[in-house]
């Protein structure tokens, strides 16, 4: 989202538009509004400032209410276009599930390699300074310790995941990754885990040469090559690149 000065309109204070409350009377000032890259708009704009697309948000109404894993706060349920999740007001993180967190994946590649927008993806895209300051932070379904992930392996978005639940994005993490799947990341991915496992399969033939020679055993065969066969699904590959 790119900053600009408007003016928080509760009070009339100079708010930037990548601020999330008012310094000045903590009204808040932006949410996730965007249907196709879940950037941050400023409240009544009616088009997202990253990608043009029509605001699209409406708040539903929840089940058990949970809380946000980094201030505590309870969270609202929204849907931003066809993706239900949780937004914490306080700061900007998202909650989604593992299920419709697979759907926004699987539906922005389709969409990049429709549009023909994707291409090679640079590694480490989005790492930011404050990732170094390691915080583990509970799920907001079951209340045990994610596991930090840097997404794809590849991306610099490191994200806290909890397998049987969801992925909690701090802000703007769910953008960041968005815009590394549209530049060709999962393909990025795909490469370096065919890559990884051919350096694999060539480590086990030395290895069952060099016991062969010696009279060894057969080595046994990885169950990763299972994968090898072909192309992964963007939902087989977070399922695996996430293990």
């Amino acid at each position: 989202m790119h900053a600009q000065t408007l003016n928080c309109p509760m009070c009339g204070a100079a708010a930037s538009t990548d601020a999330t409350r008012c310094l000045f009377c903590d009204a808040r000032l932006a949410t996730v509004a965007c249907p196709s890259c879940f950037g941050m708009m400023f409240l009544g704009d009616r088009h997202c400032p990253r990608c043009g697309a029509s605001a699209s948000r409406e708040e539903i109404e929840a089940g058990a209410a949970s809380n946000c894993p980094r201030c505590r706060e309870e969270m609202s349920s929204v849907a931003v276009g066809a993706a239900l999740m949780r937004e914490c007001a306080r700061c900007g993180g998202l909650w989604v599930s593992a299920t419709a967190f697979e759907k926004i994946c699987a539906d922005r590649e389709q969409q990049a390699a429709i549009l023909g927008a994707a291409s090679p993806a640079r590694a480490e895209l989005h790492a930011r300074p404050e990732q170094s300051k390691v915080r583990y932070v509970p799920c907001p379904e079951c209340s045990q310790l994610m596991n930090r992930v840097n997404f794809a392996h590849c991306s610099g978005v490191v994200v806290d995941i909890c397998k049987g639940h969801g992925t909690w994005f701090d802000r703007d993490e769910l953008a960041q990754i968005v815009e590394f799947i549209r530049k060709g990341g999962l393909d990025t991915a795909r490469a370096r885990e065919k890559e990884q496992l051919a350096e694999e399969r060539r480590l086990l033939r030395q290895e069952q040469l060099a016991n062969a020679m010696k009279g060894g055993s057969h080595m046994l065969v990885n169950e990763r090559e299972s994968h090898s066969g072909g192309l992964l699904s963007a939902s087989e590959l977070l399922k695996l690149l996430l293990d």
